[in-house]
């Protein structure tokens, strides 16, 4: 029983299944009931830590995915599917836990399967560094800097992220703001030191401020889902009450915060302001529409796949960008002003 069986018994595309699998909220009540009996009901199990979805034909591109509900890297996802079928290739799509290990799974697939090439959708850049040179085929990482692993076929495409966070940070200073929380991912920060270029860029440009930051406490760490990102932003509110704006490191945890100062009945922006960072769609539906730092996904994907597929056809050795992003300032930022207490 495969995940294709799954969806010719519900009367569903592949990709509805997946998104049940994965506790997606955008399937309705009764298809997902419909699906999860057909899964339970066949022993249907799928792979804890990847899901592989096949298509009809015999892939010659894998894409590897980390985080199983991390809309950004699906938004890039989609784009890149749609440019690649443009040009006339199909793709395995294998979605990761946000803590696995891709290029283990990458080297797994390598011997099995012999892929043309692979297209990292995140990842973690010391993996990359422990276990990559076993992957022998032009790669692509998209979302991480590459260009100090020194290897000749694994490319990048990404935002400057140190950049990108600096200026969220810098945005929130400029509106009055210096109790400034950050809500981020588990691996940014090891107990040892700051590993994350977003965390690292708010964290310096807070102190070339004169604002002390210690990570310890003035950092919260959360996965990026929707009900985890709820549940530390409560409790980064609740320790911090004096808290007078957030930066995110993903617009899917500024909803988390957006909930969270909802239940602490803290009014967003006259309260609590919030920055995110990705762009995606949901941000300019949200009430209020939540600011972010946009990274320029129509970019990141047609770079993406323009190189590895000229790699792919005609060789030639890795090579490094760095794509734009831009800062969007809408109604969940307002300015605040400092206040003796007296009043």
């Amino acid at each position: 029983m495969t995940i294709k069986d799954i969806a010719k018994l519900a009367g569903v595309s592949v990709g509805t299944v997946s998104r049940v699998i994965n506790h997606h909220p955008d399937v309705s009540d009764s298809t997902r009931l419909k699906v999860e009996s057909i899964i339970s009901r066949e022993g249907f199990e799928p792979n804890s830590n990847a899901r592989l979805l096949k298509n009809n034909t015999e892939s010659d591109i894998a894409i590897l995915i980390k985080g199983t509900q991390n809309l950004f890297l699906e938004s890039l996802l989609e784009k890149i599917q749609i440019l690649l079928a443009e040009s006339g290739e199909n793709a395995n799509i294998v979605f990761l836990d946000e803590s696995a290990d891709a290029v283990k799974t990458a080297v797994q697939i390598n011997a099995q399967k012999h892929p043309k090439g692979f297209i990292f959708l995140g990842g973690d850049v010391k993996n990359f560094s422990r276990s990559f040179a076993q992957v022998s085929v032009p790669s692509v990482l998209v979302t991480q800097d590459a260009s100090q692993l020194g290897f000749a076929n694994l490319s990048s495409f990404c935002t400057d992220d140190y950049a990108g966070a600096a200026e969220a940070v810098r945005t929130l200073l400029a509106y009055g703001h210096r109790k400034i929380g950050i809500l981020g991912g588990y691996m940014s920060y090891n107990g040892e030191g700051i590993t994350s270029p977003r965390l690292a860029g708010a964290a310096d440009v807070l102190q070339e401020h004169g604002i002390p930051f210690d990570p310890e406490e003035d950092f919260t760490p959360s996965r990026f889902s929707f009900p985890d990102s709820h549940q530390a932003a409560r409790k980064m509110l609740e320790k911090h009450p004096g808290i007078t704006a957030v930066f995110t490191h993903s617009d899917v945890l500024s909803v988390g915060v957006l909930r969270a100062a909802a239940d602490l009945h803290l009014r967003v922006p006259e309260d609590l302001s919030i920055i995110g960072y990705d762009g995606i769609e949901y941000t300019d539906y949200s009430l209020p529409r939540l600011a972010t730092v946009r990274q320029n996904t129509d970019a990141l994907a047609r770079r993406s796949v323009e190189d590895l597929l000229f790699r792919i056809c005609c060789g030639r050795e890795a090579v490094h960008e760095k794509i734009p992003f831009s800062v969007d300032i809408k109604e969940s930022i307002s300015h605040h002003t400092e206040t003796d207490g007296t009043e």
